[in-house]
């Protein structure tokens, strides 16, 4: 079961697709059908040029002699797919479209996010993606000729709520791709929120709402408005995005659009106001204390 309106989530397009399936009897274009799903799938839903297809594997998914797992693992072990995800991106970022490509979910924990840089340093490259393709979870998932597909953003049973809301921090529409669309990126989008299992607001993606390019810069300073001065000690982190300035042709005080203030309740609604007078858009409001 998915949560909340799909449309409005950015995986309407998923929740409507059914999983593309190698059936006995297929045709030609059938299979070539398969073909441009994995390669979707794998690859983050970048573009991939006729030069840098593997022909090999596609003719051998053709001839029936291959499974379709066994070819998702061929262009998860491919050049094509190092040199976009692995050589290119730090190691937790690496590890996180490995979990979103080939298991269709966000890391669960930081054990999982452990594990696999373990078997980067003592294995290899290849090792690490054959870990996820011969997997308990990928063979119960999508078994020998189903495309992995994304289901991360529906009830599992035995995973963490926690990692529902991470995988909107991976997928953000059917038109995003992690090589070039992504908000992050070759920047790791959930490394410190895998490690402290912090939950993240779930925004719409791009379109659906005005707080949708949200992001914690890493260097910031915190602004603190009387953090402790309440009675009872509640504070609640505020994210902003969109700040900008109300007057016509004049260049904006604020040097960055995306804010984070940690603020007490009994002072929630004065900042509610100030930020909005300011012109700016509350992305989440969590309590941290």
């Amino acid at each position: 079961m998915v949560f909340g309106p799909a449309s409005q989530l950015g995986v309407g397009l998923f929740e409507e697709t059914e999983p593309v399936e190698l059936l006995p009897g297929r045709s030609l274009e059938e299979v070539e059908t398969v073909i441009k799903a994995v390669y979707r799938q794998v690859l983050g839903n970048a573009y991939v040029m006729d030069s840098e297809r593997l022909s090999v594997p596609e003719s051998k998914l053709k001839e029936g002699t291959v499974t379709v797992r066994e070819f998702v693992r061929q262009v998860g072990r491919s050049d094509l797919y190092r040199s976009r995800f692995f050589d290119s991106c730090p190691r937790y970022r690496t590890v996180e479209l490995n979990f979103k490509h080939f298991l269709g979910r966000s890391p669960d924990g930081y054990d999982e996010m452990k594990l696999h840089s373990w078997i980067l340093d003592e294995g290899s490259f290849e090792a690490d993606i054959d870990s996820y393709i011969d997997s308990e979870e990928y063979s119960s998932a999508y078994g020998e000729n189903i495309v992995p597909y994304y289901r991360g953003y529906k009830t599992q049973t035995g995973k963490k709520m926690v990692g529902f809301t991470h995988i909107f921090q991976l997928l953000r529409g059917a038109s995003s791709s992690d090589l070039k669309g992504s908000l992050s990126g070759k920047s790791p989008a959930l490394n410190k929120y895998v490690i402290q299992e912090t939950p993240l607001a779930v925004v719409p993606p791009s379109g659906g709402s005005n707080g949708w390019s949200f992001q914690d810069a890493p260097n910031a300073a915190r602004s603190r408005h009387g953090v402790g001065a309440s009675s009872s000690g509640k504070v609640y982190r505020v994210e902003v995005t969109a700040y900008r300035s109300k007057v016509v042709n004049r260049v904006s005080r604020f040097r960055r659009s995306n804010q984070v203030f940690l603020v007490p309740f009994d002072q929630l609604s004065q900042e509610y106001q100030r930020i909005h007078q300011q012109g700016g858009v509350i992305s989440s409001i969590t309590p941290i204390s």
